[in-house]
């Protein structure tokens, strides 16, 4: 996986794992990959994919059972969608309306776009 420098490698990591969620790759109560098979697959050190499940741990998405391993929380999919949903509408989207705003696009420019576009009957 190549990173990028703008933001902290762990919460890159937590990305894809919010991609996994989102696309049900893992569901309630999945045992998650091991902190050592998630450091060998993103190439990281064991403590860099620690940090990212503490993250995750900590916003209620994953758990852990003591000897056994992390497992996807059963209102993983739920809270995963209130944090992706809550950093769109506070990093993403403020960015996006001030972009519109400088290329002089207006909503229904961008309405227009959206109907057109092969994503937007999904």
């Amino acid at each position: 996986m190549e990173f990028r420098e703008s933001q902290a490698i762990y919460l890159q990591i937590a990305e894809r794992f919010f991609e996994n969620i989102l696309q049900k790759k893992w569901t309630s109560g999945d045992k998650i990959p091991s902190i050592r098979d998630m450091a060998v697959e993103f190439e990281v050190n064991p403590n860099t994919t620690m940090r990212t499940f503490n993250y995750l741990q900590d916003k209620g998405v994953i758990y852990n059972k003591r000897g056994i391993g992390y497992f996807l929380a059963d209102d993983g999919l739920e809270k995963t969608i209130a944090l992706k949903k809550e950093q769109f509408l506070q990093e993403e989207l403020p960015l996006f309306l001030r972009t519109m705003q400088l290329l002089g696009l207006s909503l229904d420019d961008l309405k227009a776009y959206v109907q057109k576009h092969p994503l937007a009957g999904s």
